[in-house]
């Protein structure tokens, strides 16, 4: 199937014919674009929270931490699982729609599982949640609730993993459509794409926050 060069190209050249370890560099290198960006968005959208980060207190140390203990492990299994299935469907292996399903069902539960796995984890380890992994998974819910509005870190996390989503979201549209991918620029799928995507998060933060 024909690619848009501006969007496509990129996501086909190098994920394609990707080998494992290849598949992992891409993932890794979205996976920090992703946090960059959203963590940017993240500290332009929460009052004060430049400053305290900005200001020598622990609020740096704390976000170092949490991102290199939880957002990047999440993030990167989320991506790295979107990018395999969209390198299915280029190598014509899979058709578009069915995994786009596959993908969103993934990416809900390897977000929401891992969560829970690095919240026990560090209960353990670190004596969070007063050392109770019990008490770290009940904690989950509530935080993943509010991850689509950005009420904390976790939307950082959520909004990360955005990027992979889009090739296959892309893909299902066109094929779908029935139209040639080149009729007209698949830049004009950002737009519906940003909308879908958002839902899509307002889903996994309503059912997260009722588990």
């Amino acid at each position: 199937m024909a690619r848009d060069d501006t969007l496509l190209a990129g996501f086909d050249r190098h994920v394609a014919g990707a080998s494992p370890g290849q598949l992992a560099f891409v993932a890794w290198s979205i996976t920090c674009a992703g946090l960059a960006g959203a963590l940017a968005l993240y500290v332009v959208l929460t009052p004060g929270f430049a400053a305290s980060l900005f200001g020598g207190g622990p609020a740096a140390g704390y976000l170092l931490r949490q991102i290199v203990f939880n957002g990047l492990p999440v993030v990167f299994a989320v991506n790295l699982t979107g990018l395999w299935l969209y390198a299915r469907v280029a190598r014509r292996a899979g058709r578009p729609l069915a995994a786009l399903a596959l993908d969103a069902g993934l990416r809900a539960v390897l977000f929401v599982g891992l969560h829970a796995a690095i919240y026990a984890g560090a209960a353990r380890a670190f004596g969070s949640f007063g050392g109770n992994p019990s008490q770290a998974v009940g904690a989950v819910g509530p935080t993943l609730a509010a991850a689509a509005t950005f009420g904390n870190l976790s939307g950082v996390y959520l909004y990360a993993t955005a990027v992979s989503a889009f090739p296959l979201f892309a893909a299902a549209v066109v094929d779908r459509a029935g139209a040639p991918p080149l009729a007209r620029p698949l830049v004009w799928m950002i737009p519906p794409f940003a909308v879908a995507f958002a839902a899509y998060a307002g889903v996994v933060s309503l059912v997260a926050g009722r588990l």
